[in-house]
């Protein structure tokens, strides 16, 4: 057996960092082991056999589990070329791995026109309709339900806008703008969070998408197919054999899609904003004509709301947009990031997404109004609405509402790709990301869905409304957080490279537990605001609430996100966080300023940032710490020598 030279070992020991300088030291532990074992006449491999399964260099052995684990892990680019094995472990994977690292430009390839598709995509859907006829259902007429619509997405839309700069210049997701206000480890509780509510919704969206089915096959089939097919499910739940036939149809569709990586999806909306748009106002015509132009005009309620009842309905009404955007406003950076420039994904949605719900709006109430002359019910579903027409089983009649049910199911299905699976996978990412990707995560979301039973959630608009406001209660505190954090006190100013290590020295780690203290009592006081009216609104027992407190929680979205971004900022001013902007006192509001980060070669930056703790030099025009080239040459040369005196070991081994 030949040992290695010393002053090899100990170039290789100054050469690598605290991980390798261990797996070397192993490496010469190992031969000196083997040496002594074969001068007494035995071989290591006895005492192999009662050891931990690990090979020479500290590596998993060749055992059934490992290679189970092995295959089972996400391969990563930026580990490329370490001899097909992976070189971090669970936590190294959780800090940076492929789906987490910055978007660099290959990828950024959504500019204006995309984001406009995307919006119009998403707002062609039956969820829309059917936010768009709470007003209706409340006893408003149907002029003030259109104007809850304006006021409500305007609304949505200046909080996607504020929510997307992140993203939008640091082309960073979600689970990593969190990790900048809420701290390296508890960001995990922020993402479960938003991963709880993207798996509630994509169940909800799977189960609308399975009426539509419905529709098709009813349409096909004839109505008594529901009768036909007999229904085992007996009373016990609020559906039948055939929903449920319906439901798990619609589940299998929506699996393969998700296969589709992240940027290329815009083929998909494409394809959905230009079908859907004509089904939609095909379906408004054809309404109209059938019943002779006839619109109900007022109330199309039973009762007549007024005073302040009919105020508090106006407000509900305007909340129920907003509730139904409470994940999407969080997730903003999830697609942001994904911009050409700057400006790609700014006005782009400030001004498409409130028009084009607010038509989709209009369009829903108007034949919502229009159905109610001959049927004299207030439907809240075009679902609902096109079953009727089905009473007439003429082959127009059938055509009609089989293409029209069609189109909704392809919006359902790109509405719940881009709002639900993709923002559940891409959460996943941060919370295992050794094993799980973008797209696992997808698919670990459609399994878990089957066990949320929609069909509970969906049994009236006011149940339907009350979901919605329980999920805001929960993320728009957490929105509001992050944006103050952003915004109030760092001012746009994030040094990027920190939120990928959990090392004592990151910004983001907030001392050793990786927590920010101010970010969580600022959410906690803000939930507990809502948390009265909540429970009060979701409890089947009868709970006594002050009536202002259900007044506050009609407010949820408004209430939480407000009173999370105060409370944060006046947290950060008594008690200040460092890693904010250079020079800048908290209350320079004036200060604030955002600049187009690059981030090429990220992998290699951070690689150096962890091994010598140097970030470049800080360059305040620019607003960004930027490396020297020759800096960076440098450490890859080094790189280079560390690799090939590591396969001189392996060599002499042999």
């Amino acid at each position: 057996m030949v040992h290695p030279t010393t002053s090899n070992v100990s170039e290789v020991e100054s050469a690598f960092d605290p991980f390798h300088h261990a797996h070397i030291s192993h490496i010469d532990d190992k031969i000196e082991t083997d040496e002594k074992d074969s001068s007494l006449g035995y071989t290591n491999s006895a005492i192999e056999e009662n050891a931990s399964p690990m090979d020479d260099f500290g590596k998993p052995a060749d055992t059934k589990w490992n290679r189970l684990l092995t295959f089972l892990e996400v391969k990563q680019n930026h580990v490329a070329g370490h001899s097909g094995a992976r070189s971090e472990d669970v936590m190294e994977s959780f800090l940076f791995n492929d789906d987490l690292k910055p978007v660099e430009e290959a990828r950024r390839v959504w500019d204006w026109k995309n984001y406009v598709f995307f919006w119009i995509s998403g707002s062609f859907n039956v969820n829309t309709w059917q936010i768009s006829a709470t007003g209706l259902q409340m006893g408003l007429s149907w002029g003030l339900s259109w104007v809850t619509i304006w006021i409500g997405y305007i609304s949505v839309a200046v909080f996607v806008c504020l929510g997307s700069r992140i993203g939008n210049f640091y082309h960073i997701s979600f689970p990593i703008s969190s990790r900048i206000s809420f701290g390296i480890y508890f960001s995990l509780w922020v993402v479960l969070n938003r991963v709880f509510m993207a798996v509630i919704w994509f169940s909800t969206m799977v189960y609308i998408m399975g009426q539509t089915i419905q529709l098709m096959l009813i349409a096909i089939f004839g109505t008594d197919l529901p009768v036909r097919i007999k229904n085992t499910i007996g009373d016990t739940q609020p559906i039948t054999t055939f929903e449920f036939m319906c439901f798990m149809i619609a589940w299998g569709v929506t699996l393969p899609f998700m296969w589709v990586p992240v940027h290329n999806l815009k083929y998909l909306f494409l394809v959905k904003s230009v079908i859907v748009p004509f089904a939609a106002f095909g379906f408004l015509i054809w309404t109209l004509v059938k019943f002779d132009g006839k619109v109900a005009v007022g109330s199309l309620s039973s009762f007549h709301p007024t005073g302040s009842l009919l105020g508090w309905n106006f407000i509900r009404s305007v909340m129920s947009a907003m509730d139904n955007f409470s994940t999407l406003i969080l997730n903003a950076p999830d697609f942001s990031r994904f911009g050409k420039t700057a400006k790609s994904s700014v006005y782009s949605q400030l001004f498409i997404l409130p028009l084009m719900y607010a038509i989709i709006a209009i369009i829903g109430i108007i034949t919502t109004a229009s159905a109610y002359t001959e049927y004299h019910e207030n439907y809240w579903s075009p679902l609902d609405v096109l079953t009727r027409f089905l009473d007439h089983q003429t082959a127009g009649n059938k055509a009609g509402v089989f293409l029209i049910a069609l189109a909704f199911c392809i919006a359902q299905l790109g509405t719940n790709i881009a709002s639900n699976s993709i923002s559940a996978g891409t959460d996943m990412t941060a919370l295992l990301p050794k094993f799980i990707n973008i797209r696992r995560g997808s698919y670990i979301c459609a399994v878990i869905s089957l066990a949320i039973c929609p069909w509970n959630l969906m049994t009236s608009s006011s149940r339907f409304t009350t979901v919605l406001a329980a999920y805001a209660t929960f993320l728009s505190s957490i929105a509001g957080v992050v944006s103050s954090d952003y915004f109030l006190v760092r001012k746009g100013y994030v040094r990027l490279l920190h939120c990928y290590t959990n090392k004592p020295g990151s910004l983001y780690m907030y001392g050793k537990y990786g927590t920010n203290w101010r970010a969580v009592v600022a959410y906690i006081l803000a939930l507990g605001l809502n948390f009265p009216g909540f429970i009060a609104e979701v409890s089947t027992a009868e709970v006594k609430v002050n009536e202002n407190g259900r007044k506050i929680f009609y407010l949820n979205y408004y209430v939480g996100y407000l009173a999370s971004f105060l409370f944060y900022f006046v947290l950060c001013y008594f008690w200040p966080i460092e890693g904010t902007r250079p020079n800048t006192k908290i209350t320079d509001f004036k200060a604030f300023r955002e600049v187009w980060v690059e981030v090429e070669n990220f992998d290699e930056k951070r690689r150096i940032f962890l091994e010598t703790g140097e970030e470049g030099e800080y360059d305040e025009y620019n607003d960004e710490y930027v490396f020297d080239e020759s800096s960076e040459n440098d450490n890859s040369s080094t790189s280079d020598e560390v690799n090939r005196i590591e396969s001189e070991v392996v060599d002499l081994k042999a």
